[in-house]
């Protein structure tokens, strides 16, 4: 069975939600579609492999402290692709 992430709810009001994801290396989020709009903030590097609906896979590097954004309905299992721990904020527009 491979490791989670452990995801820290840290805000969850009427606007936002916010969690903290944290990765060990091979850890992975589990299969999940994204119902809100959101944004990614890089705690540490964060080399990620995306596994998608179709079968493929996509390997992404968001450096420590960069941001990026994504509509609601992005479906995938984020996997720490590193030999490094990573760890990342997730904000979710209400």
């Amino acid at each position: 069975m491979t490791e989670q992430a452990k995801a820290t709810q840290m805000i969850d009001d009427n606007r936002v939600r916010v969690t903290r994801f944290d990765f060990t290396p091979g850890a992975e989020t589990g299969w999940h579609r994204h119902a809100m709009d959101y944004v990614i903030t890089a705690v540490t590097d964060c080399h990620m492999r995306l596994e998608l609906p179709d079968g493929t896979t996509n390997e992404v590097t968001v450096p420590a402290g960069t941001s990026y954004r994504r509509d609601e309905g992005v479906e995938h299992n984020v996997i720490n692709a590193s030999d490094q721990p990573m760890s990342f904020v997730e904000v979710e527009l209400k």
